[in-house]
């Protein structure tokens, strides 16, 4: 097999499995595994792939810069900030990572809810600023421009020095196995600083980060609460992560709303979709 006909193979295999593992593919098309792993190193260094030990799982998407992520899966990353935001206490406190998703949260707050919002962010912050009755902590510390965020040692130290009721978290990938995980190493750290403040930790992760995967890890499956995402609720990431006890938000569907509206129910965020396994 050439070359390109393994390239072509290898991104099958992902699209339809979510996951390659050398040792197989190298069984299967009779090469040796040095092979396959240097035909998974081209298509990492082209984007196309992420890494792993022992192969390569999807690479997220969401890790190109802030401007261009704006313009991914907008629609849905507005779902998702509509569950996210129901979520949020009257008189209560949240931290609220930084991002485009947690950008949405924050244009979802109610202008009028009286809260407490501690960022890294100063979008996010600016973003608030109208809101007459919400607190508005700010926490300083080196400017990651890829995310608009603070982060580093100054940043990880203020983090310590606040707690919340809630924490909503953006990551870049996904994955059951790989679990959540994000581009930068700094910024993992800064995640994890910030969800150790909270009481519970949500996820916000629209579809196109489901099933997919970063370098590096934020935080494990059971450190966070539960995991708000716009993917079908049929996606298999999504079962598996149900199958090994992840609470899993998903956002109510066009059809569900219909039916709900038709039948008078009321629409709760959050409920609709909503894991009981």
């Amino acid at each position: 097999m050439l070359a390109a006909e393994r390239r072509e193979h290898l991104l099958d295999l992902l699209a339809r499995t979510g996951k390659i593992v050398a040792k197989d593919v190298a069984v299967e098309l009779g090469i040796s595994e040095d092979s396959v792993r240097r035909d998974l190193r081209d298509l990492a260094a082209e984007g196309l792939c992420q890494r792993v030990y022992g192969g390569a799982l999807p690479a997220s998407p969401a890790v190109v810069d802030y401007d261009a992520r704006q313009a991914v899966t907008p629609d849905g990353k507005r779902k998702v900030a509509s569950v996210a935001a129901a979520l949020v206490p009257s008189r209560g406190s949240v931290i609220l990572d930084g991002g485009t998703t947690a950008l949405a949260v924050a244009r979802a707050l109610p202008r009028g809810l009286a809260c407490t919002v501690i960022t890294h962010s100063p979008t996010i912050a600016t973003a608030l600023i109208d809101h007459p009755r919400a607190e508005l902590f700010l926490l300083g510390g080196r400017v990651f421009k890829h995310s608009a965020v603070t982060c580093g040692a100054a940043a990880v130290e203020a983090a310590q020095n606040v707690s919340a009721d809630l924490c909503l978290l953006g990551v870049t990938g996904v994955h059951p196995e790989a679990g959540l995980t994000t581009g930068d190493a700094e910024e993992a750290a800064m995640k994890r600083a910030l969800s150790a403040r909270a009481a519970d930790t949500y996820i916000l992760a629209s579809r196109e980060k489901i099933g997919t995967a970063s370098p590096y890890r934020v935080l494990p499956w059971e450190k966070i609460t539960g995991l708000i995402t716009d993917a079908d609720p049929h996606d298999t990431a999504i079962g598996q992560l149900r199958a090994i006890g992840v609470e899993v938000l998903v956002t109510p569907r066009r059809h569900e709303l219909n039916e709900a509206r038709s039948s008078g129910d009321a629409v709760r965020p959050g409920v609709l979709g909503r894991s009981s396994e």
